[in-house]
């Protein structure tokens, strides 16, 4: 009786965390979690072209890198793009913690195709969904970039290795 009582308080409280929202997400369970205090180093770059255009992307590989993104960063120029490389195809979620200028990002398949292009609001803690669940790559440009450049979904984005999955997937 005392394991049902347990296992009835557990999903009680589970189901009260689910119900609650808040402006920074919760830790990960064990200990808090410490999010990046200042922008990091430029990265490494590539050569991504997009249709007529290239963009010198900075490559966020790591989770370190990956979580920091452009945290921090003030006056990104026309020409800062950064990329992300997810671990497996997914539902992507980005947000603006920490950032204190608008962006916009392209979620991209994992065969290099544009899937979608959204506007990110500085400092919203609110994730953009993906509408995808099919989504391996973002790319993070300057606000109204890809309007700018007549870059649109269903483009596909090379490397000067080949594709995106050649270049960072190891197919």
């Amino acid at each position: 009786m005392k394991r049902i009582m347990l296992l009835g308080l557990v999903l009680a409280a589970v189901g009260l965390a689910g119900c609650q929202k808040s402006d920074v997400p919760p830790p990960v369970a064990g200990e808090p979690h410490q999010y990046p205090t200042h922008a990091q180093p430029k990265l490494a770059t590539i050569k991504l072209y997009l249709g007529a255009e290239t963009l010198a992307a900075e490559m966020a590989l790591s989770p370190e890198q990956e979580e920091t993104g452009m945290m921090y960063r003030t006056n990104i120029q026309e020409s800062d793009a950064m990329i992300f490389v997810l671990p497996f195809s997914q539902r992507a979620d980005f947000w603006m913690y920490h950032c204190p200028e608008s962006i916009s990002a392209a979620y991209i398949s994992p065969d290099g195709v544009i899937a979608e292009i959204h506007h990110l609001e500085k400092e919203d803690t609110n994730g953009v969904i993906a509408a995808s669940e099919n989504i391996q790559f973002v790319l993070e440009t300057s606000d109204g970039w890809f309007d700018r450049h007549h870059v649109t979904p269903g483009m596909a984005i090379q490397t000067e290795r080949g594709s995106l999955a050649d270049t960072f997937l190891h197919k």
